[in-house]
């Protein structure tokens, strides 16, 4: 059996030979995409599915306080309960989650996406711990590990904008 070898894409813009790796890849970086920009709709505007319409942000509801005051038992209760409800913490939480959303379902930013998506992952360990049905592993951590193999495997150069030749040229971008 022949192995296919990847190659870049050329300076002229021809586009490279993909990988079936490659195209696995692209599909787990839109899921995952979809999952944090569902989450911001939802949280947006209360949809029922996480979110009930009386509890939605442009309702006047906290996207960050159902699960946040829901840590006070926890190790770092106390910290993620504290930050629960503020308003700073509600844009920051949103932004994320619409940014990396867009970025990652795009295909374009996959790198900044994959590291703030990381963090926003870990913080949201942090705020379980300690976790009741493993010692240390949940769905948090494999979307962490996910999100940072998406980063080094140039996800987004797979169905998605990260073969624009702008893109392409600007290493932040990518």
């Amino acid at each position: 059996m022949a192995t296919r070898v990847h190659h870049p894409p050329t300076e002229t813009g021809a586009i490279a030979t993909r990988r079936p790796v490659d195209y696995v890849w692209a599909v787990a970086r839109i899921s995952l995409g979809w999952i944090f920009l569902w989450a911001f709709l939802d949280k947006t505007f209360g949809w029922g599915f996480a979110t009930p319409a009386e509890r939605a942000w442009v309702a006047g509801g906290s996207p960050t306080t159902g699960f946040l005051k829901g840590t006070g038992e926890n190790a770092l209760g106390g910290v993620f309960s504290a930050l629960a409800g503020q308003a700073w913490v509600d844009w920051l939480f949103m932004a994320g989650l619409l940014g990396v959303g867009l970025a990652l379902v795009l295909g374009v930013g996959t790198r900044i996406a994959a590291g703030a998506g990381t963090v926003m992952m870990l913080l949201m360990w942090a705020a379980e711990l300690p976790l009741t049905t493993n010692p240390f592993m949940d769905d948090h951590i494999v979307y962490a590990i996910v999100l940072i193999g998406l980063a080094l495997a140039n996800a987004g150069a797979t169905l998605g904008l990260g073969n624009l030749p702008i893109v392409r040229r600007t290493a932040w971008l990518k």
